[in-house]
């Protein structure tokens, strides 16, 4: 009876491991992420004369990153 406790504690341990691990790696939010720290890079280089929408842009990238981040931490 002892072995079987330990057999399923086992299981249910390796089972929270996996499902952990697979919340934790999120490469299509990683992904995302670097491309709109590049699309903020390029944004910022780029000359500030377009009636303020560079500067909206930057802001929107900006927001998108912190919600792309808060995702990423809500799924840990």
């Amino acid at each position: 009876m002892k072995t079987i406790k330990t057999a399923s504690v086992s299981i249910l341990v390796l089972m929270a491991m996996s499902f952990t691990s697979a919340f934790a790696n999120q490469p299509h939010m990683q992904a995302a992420l670097a491309h709109l720290r590049e699309a903020r890079a390029s944004l910022q280089r780029a000359i500030p004369n377009k009636g303020g929408h560079r500067e909206r842009a930057i802001d929107l990238v900006n927001r998108a990153i912190a919600e792309v981040e808060a995702g990423e931490r809500y799924a840990r």
